[in-house]
C-alpha cells in the first residue's frame, strides 16, 4: 500500500505502527526529527523496529550479531518498514533485506546513540572548543559495538540535514542526521562506511528550500578537482621521525635564529614530463634535497588546503582542513613534512584565513543564512577578489578558522602559517568608498573583532604549540603586529617588511646614474627596521601579473641586470630581518612566474643563471653559519651604519654583530663603477677576510675583489679605516679576523 500525505508527523499510535503522515514525511525527506520514529522505540507492549530501506521487498531485524529478532512490515512500497523486535532493551541492530535482486546487509543508524556529549556542547556554546577537528567533520570510529563514520556539522538554521554519499546513492531521505538544539550542530554516526566514499552534506533551509549540496567545512580530504564532493579518510597514518627538530625550535628564541625561506608554488615548482603536477612523495624525491643544498632554512608553500581553481594560486579555498587532492591524499603531505624535518627543514603554509570563494559547493550561505559570512555586503563582501569575508564576531566562525590553525600544527607537524591579507581584515574600509563600509563601535575603521580572532589564534597556537611561527602578511603601519598579546600586539611572531621590498625594487628599476637621487629609499627602512620581528619578502607577488621577475626589473643591460640582482641579493642578506626568497628567483629565472608550467630548469645550463644559484646558496651558508648575520636580526643592538650618506657613489656600508662573535661589515656598490682605494671605516685594526662577494667569477661576475682581505689601519687622526676595492654593482662581506 502507499502512505497518503498527511499533515504534521503524530507520533506513533496506541498500537505502535506508525501513522500514515509519519511515512510520508519519511519518504520525502521532511520530517522533524528521524531519530524519534526510525531504530528501536519501546512501545507499550514490546519493542518496535522501524526503517527505510529503499529498494527492499521484505525486512527481517537482527542484532549486530546476527540473531534474528523479527520479521518487519512493510507499511510502503518505497521501502518503510516496522514491527516489532525481540529485544530487552533499546540497542544496535541491523537489517537482512531482500527483493528480486539478492540479499544485503544494512546496519540501521537511527539505532544508535548520539557521538557528541554535553561537554562538546558546552565549549562550543563557549566558543573555547580547540578539539573540533576531532569531532566535527567525518571520522571513523567504533561506536556502540559497530564501524563507521561519525559525521557532524554546524547548520543551526536549516530544516534539515542528511548525509548523501556514494554510500547511500546521494539520497538526502536515507541518513538525516540529528540535531543538538543547544548548538546547531546536527550529528549521525553511519556504520559500515567506509575510507574513500565521496560524500556532502544536503541541507533543506529553514523555508524548506532544497540548497546546493555542500562539501564539509570540516573535511580533511576531498575529492580532485574539477569534481568538489569531500571524502571520508581515517586518522593520518604517519610514523613521526623528527622530535629533535621540533624540540630545537621548542627550545630557541626563532628571533635569534637564521631563518632562510624558499616560497614554493608545489604545482609548478617542476613538473613531469608530460606537464603532471608532482605527487607529495616526488616533490619530497627533488624539493627536499635542493633545499637542503641550497642552504634554506624553511620551505613555504603557497596555500595547500582544497581549492577549485587553479589560477587562484590557492588563495581561493574552499576545504580549510583538506590538502588538496592535487598531489595525492593527505598521507603524501604527512611524510613530505616529515622528511623535512629529519634533515631539519622547517614547513610553514600559506593560511587564507581573510576570506572565502562563493561557490556553490562552498561555505557561503551555508544552511541558507549567511552562516560563515556577514549578511551585509559592506561587511561579508570583498570587492578586490569577490569573495565572501569570514563574521569575525561570530564565535563558532573564530572556532572553526583557529581550530584549523591547530588542526594543522598537530596533526601535520607544519613549522609554521603565513597569514595573508591581514591588512584587508584589520580595516573595514579596506578598498571600499565612502559609505560602503560600516564603522566599528566607536566610530573608527579598524575591525575589533579581527583583531580579536588574531589575538585569539596566536595566543592559542603559540600557547600549545611552542615550536610554531606565525608570520603575519600585512601592508600597513598597523602597530605591534608582531608583539606578544599581553603587551597589545596582534601576537605573530614575524611581519613581513613589505616597505624594504617595495623602496628597494623601485631603486633597483631606476639607472645607476640617478639612484644618487633616491639614496634614501635603500636607508630609509633603517628608521623602523626593528619596530617589528621582520621577515624581508621577496615573495610572487612580486613577479606576477606584468611585474615581470626579479632580474627583468633590473635596470641597464644584460650584465648590469645580473650584476644588480646578485648585489641585491648580497645587500638584503646582510641586511638585518629574516630572508624570503619565492622560487626561480634564485637562478634569476627571466620569465614571469606562471602556475600552468614549471620553472625554467634549463637556464641552469647558464653560466650566469648557474652563477645566480651559488651565490644564493653561499648566502644562506654564511647567513646560517656566522651568528653576526642572524642573530640579532630583529634587534638594533646587531646593526650600526658605517657609510649611510655617500649618495654620490651610491655605496652602502654597515656592522652586523652579535655578542661575543667576528664582526661583520657588508658593504654594497649600486654603480657599474669600479672603485679602488674606497675608505671604508672599520672599528678594529688588523686583517678582515673577504667572506663574500657577489661580483667574483664563480657567480658570473667580473672577478674584482680584495685577494681575499683588506687591512685596517689607525690614521694619524685616529681614525680607522680600510682601502676597499668596491667591484661595480656588487655587495662584499668582510669578517674581522
Amino acid at each position: 500500500m502507499k502512505a497518503s500525505p498527511g499533515k504534521d508527523p503524530e507520533g506513533p499510535t496506541a498500537s505502535g505502527l506508525l501513522p500514515a503522515p509519519e511515512i510520508a514525511a519519511i519518504l520525502s525527506g521532511t520530517h522533524g526529527n528521524p531519530f524519534a520514529v526510525l531504530g528501536v522505540h519501546a512501545s507499550a507492549k514490546a519493542f518496535i523496529a522501524r526503517c527505510f530501506i529503499p529498494g527492499a521487498q521484505s525486512v527481517i531485524a537482527e542484532t549486530l550479531s546476527g540473531e534474528e529478532i523479527g520479521a518487519l512490515q512493510r507499511r510502503d512500497d518505497s521501502g518503510f518498514f516496522e514491527g516489532p523486535v525481540s529485544l530487552r532493551k533499546e540497542q544496535p541492530i541491523r537489517y537482512r533485506a531482500r527483493n528480486d535482486g539478492g540479499e544485503w546487509i544494512v546496519i540501521d543508524p537511527y539505532s544508535f546513540g548520539p557521538v557528541l556529549g554535553p561537554m562538546d556542547d558546552y565549549y562550543i556554546r563557549e566558543g573555547s572548543h580547540l578539539r573540533l577537528f576531532d569531532k566535527m567533520g567525518a571520522h571513523q570510529i567504533t561506536h556502540e559495538g559497530a564501524e563507521g563514520f561519525h559525521f557532524a556539522v554546524w547548520a543551526p538554521n536549516a530544516r534539515r540535514v542528511s548525509v548523501v554519499g556514494s554510500f547511500n546513492d546521494w539520497d538526502g531521505r536515507q541518513h538525516v542526521m540529528r540535531l543538538r538544539a543547544d548548538t546547531g550542530i546536527w550529528e549521525i554516526f553511519i556504520p559500515g562506511v567506509t575510507n574513500g566514499a565521496p560524500y556532502k552534506y544536503e541541507i533543506l533551509d529553514r523555508e524548506g528550500r532544497l540548497l546546493p549540496l555542500k562539501a564539509d567545512p570540516f573535511a580533511r580530504r576531498s575529492e580532485l578537482r574539477p569534481n568538489t564532493a569531500s571524502v571520508t579518510t581515517g586518522e593520518i597514518a604517519q610514523v613521526w621521525e623528527d622530535e629533535a627538530h621540533r624540540r630545537h625550535w621548542e627550545e630557541v628564541d626563532p628571533r635569534r635564529q637564521p631563518i632562510s625561506i624558499y616560497e614554493v608554488h608545489a604545482a609548478s615548482w617542476q613538473r613531469r614530463d608530460n606537464g603532471e603536477m608532482l605527487t607529495w612523495d616526488e616533490l619530497a624525491d627533488r624539493l627536499i634535497p635542493y633545499c637542503v643544498d641550497m642552504g634554506f632554512t624553511h620551505i613555504e608553500f603557497l596555500p595547500i588546503s582544497e581549492y577549485p581553481y587553479d589560477p587562484s594560486w590557492g588563495y581561493q579555498t574552499t576545504g580549510l582542513y583538506a590538502p588538496t587532492a592535487r598531489f595525492g591524499e593527505p598521507e603524501g603531505f604527512a611524510r613530505f613534512v616529515n622528511g623535512c624535518h629529519k634533515v631539519g627543514i622547517g614547513v610553514i603554509l600559506d593560511w587564507v584565513p581573510a576570506h572565502f570563494p562563493t561557490d556553490e559547493h562552498g561555505l557561503r550561505w551555508f544552511d541558507g543564512t549567511a552562516l560563515y559570512e556577514h549578511a551585509d555586503p559592506r561587511q561579508g563582501f570583498h570587492p578586490d577578489w569577490n569573495t565572501a569575508i569570514y563574521n569575525f564576531g561570530r564565535d563558532e566562525v573564530v572556532a572553526y578558522l583557529v581550530n584549523n590553525a591547530l588542526y594543522w600544527a598537530e596533526k601535520f607537524h607544519v613549522d609554521g602559517l603565513r597569514v595573508d591579507a591581514v591588512a584587508s581584515m584589520l580595516y573595514l574600509d579596506y578598498s571600499r568608498k565612502h559609505g560602503e563600509w560600516i564603522p566599528n563601535e566607536f566610530g573608527g575603521n579598524e575591525n575589533l573583532a579581527a583583531v580579536r580572532f588574531l589575538q585569539t589564534m596566536n595566543s592559542r597556537l603559540y600557547g600549545i604549540h611552542q615550536g610554531v611561527l606565525t608570520v603575519a602578511e600585512e601592508s600597513t603601519s598597523w602597530p605591534k603586529v608582531s608583539h606578544p598579546v599581553h603587551a597589545g600586539g596582534l601576537g605573530f611572531g614575524f611581519k613581513w617588511n613589505m616597505g624594504f621590498m617595495h623602496d628597494t625594487l623601485q631603486y633597483l628599476a631606476r639607472e645607476p646614474v640617478y639612484r644618487k637621487f633616491h639614496h634614501n629609499d635603500m636607508t630609509f627602512g633603517l628608521l623602523y627596521a626593528f619596530s617589528e620581528n621582520f621577515v624581508l619578502p621577496l615573495s610572487h607577488d612580486e613577479v606576477v601579473h606584468g611585474k615581470g621577475s626579479l632580474v627583468a626589473k633590473m635596470a641597464g643591460d644584460d650584465w648590469q641586470k645580473f650584476a644588480n640582482l646578485r648585489a641585491y641579493y648580497g645587500f638584503m642578506w646582510g641586511y638585518p630581518g629574516k630572508k624570503l626568497l619565492f622560487m626561480g628567483q634564485e637562478f634569476a629565472q627571466w620569465r614571469e612566474w606562471s602556475e600552468e608550467r614549471s620553472l625554467d630548469w634549463n637556464l641552469l645550463e647558464y653560466n650566469l643563471h648557474e652563477g645566480m644559484r651559488r651565490l644564493v646558496r653561499d648566502l644562506n651558508g654564511t647567513y646560517r653559519s656566522k651568528p653576526a648575520l642572524h642573530a640579532r636580526d630583529c634587534e638594533g643592538e646587531g646593526f650600526e651604519w658605517l657609510i649611510a650618506d655617500d649618495r654620490d657613489n651610491s655605496v652602502f656600508a654597515w656592522l652586523r654583530r652579535a655578542p661575543g662573535e667576528k664582526l661583520i661589515a657588508v658593504v654594497t656598490n649600486f654603480t657599474p663603477v669600479y672603485r679602488e682605494s674606497y675608505e671604508v671605516p672599520l672599528p678594529v685594526e688588523g686583517r678582515w677576510k673577504e667572506i663574500l662577494n657577489t661580483d667574483a667569477e664563480i657567480y658570473g661576475g667580473s672577478g674584482k675583489g680584495n685577494g681575499g682581505a683588506v687591512h685596517v689601519e689607525r690614521k694619524s687622526s685616529g681614525v680607522m679605516t680600510a682601502s676597499v676595492t668596491l667591484p661595480p654593482l656588487a655587495t662584499l662581506m668582510l669578517e674581522q679576523e
